[in-house]
């Protein structure tokens, strides 16, 4: 499993390829003496959290990995951050396997950084089952966003920053698509600050994690409903699963609804552009606010990478 000393090596090596995102005290959000900080990770470079994870996979990879190349299999944004981080480490043979669903926004930016994409799948889990079969039969390393310690080590990161610049913050919350990110935030966070609460985020479309805890099933396939959220769909990780009762305190289920209206909000409130999957933390809070009184509460935006006409229409809901 992962270990903090496996976030702090992480961090030494991604230090100087990433930014150090903002964490904002909310005004609209905050009340009396509970206080919401944003984590702006829709601010980091490729507007997504998963630059982190695979920057610190392949700033670990030895010469020959290299150049046999790599291999991810992504809704988004995590083949987005892959195909950037080899660009940036001069690494060319990149294949990305998507959903035929992805937004067009998220290939062309996998596209542009030089990552072939190949498109497989009707959803999430079908694209995974594929692309891993086409991978098996390469020598390419394969960049796995959910069950890869060393990924999830880079994840972690987001933790150190938000307890070094604030440490009286005792919640954050954090958006559970496959768990890769809420993993690694909470085996730092937890280190650094043993009673700190980890609160997960589910789409209610698709409550992968919460099904696969109260069933204790490892749930690596998970049907899911129509969701804004693709970040969000399909099943579990294999490391999320088996450390997710010791690392999540809570998780909570989010209706779509409230999801759109956290993009609103955080557009035309917070003036903050982040897609569904990255505001559902913002849904959360507003929808139950009482579940957050009197905390100093990290709310995790992981993506800010939102197809323009997905926005247009959720600026324009009455």
């Amino acid at each position: 499993m992962i270990k903090y000393k496996d976030v702090e090596k992480a961090k030494e090596r991604i230090k100087d390829y990433i930014y150090h995102t903002p964490l904002e005290k909310s005004m609209n959000l905050s009340y009396e003496d509970t206080n919401i900080y944003l984590k702006l990770e829709n601010q980091q470079k490729m507007r997504c959290a998963k630059i982190r994870g695979a920057l610190s996979k392949m700033t670990s990879l030895t010469m020959e990995e290299k150049e046999k190349g790599v291999a991810a299999i992504s809704s988004g944004n995590h083949g987005a951050a892959v195909s950037y981080a080899s660009n940036l480490l001069g690494i060319k043979n990149v294949t990305i396997y998507v959903p035929k669903t992805t937004p067009k926004s998220k290939v062309e930016k996998i596209e542009y950084y030089g990552a072939e994409v190949v498109k497989l799948g009707k959803n999430y889990d079908e694209a995974h089952e594929l692309g891993l079969k086409e991978i098996e039969e390469e020598s390419k390393t394969f960049i796995d966003p959910c069950s890869d310690k060393v990924v999830l080590a880079g994840q972690g990161t987001i933790a150190m920053e938000i307890l070094e610049e604030n440490p009286h913050i005792d919640t954050i919350i954090v958006p559970i698509g496959g768990g890769g990110i809420i993993t690694g935030i909470s085996v730092a966070a937890k280190a650094i600050k043993k009673d700190i609460e980890i609160i997960g985020l589910q789409t209610a479309a698709c409550p992968a994690m919460v099904a696969a805890l109260r069933d204790e099933v490892f749930y690596e396939v998970y049907e899911s409903e129509d969701s804004i959220c693709d970040a969000l769909v399909g099943g579990v990780g294999h490391i999320p699963y088996k450390m997710a009762a010791s690392q999540i305190d809570d998780i909570i289920e989010v209706e779509e609804e409230d999801i759109k209206d956290a993009v609103k909000h955080l557009i035309l409130e917070e003036k903050i552009i982040a897609e569904p999957a990255g505001a559902i933390g913002v849904g959360a809070i507003k929808k139950n606010p009482k579940r957050f009184k009197g905390k100093n509460v990290a709310v995790v935006l992981t993506g800010g990478n939102i197809d323009k006409e997905l926005m247009l229409d959720l600026i324009n809901i009455d």
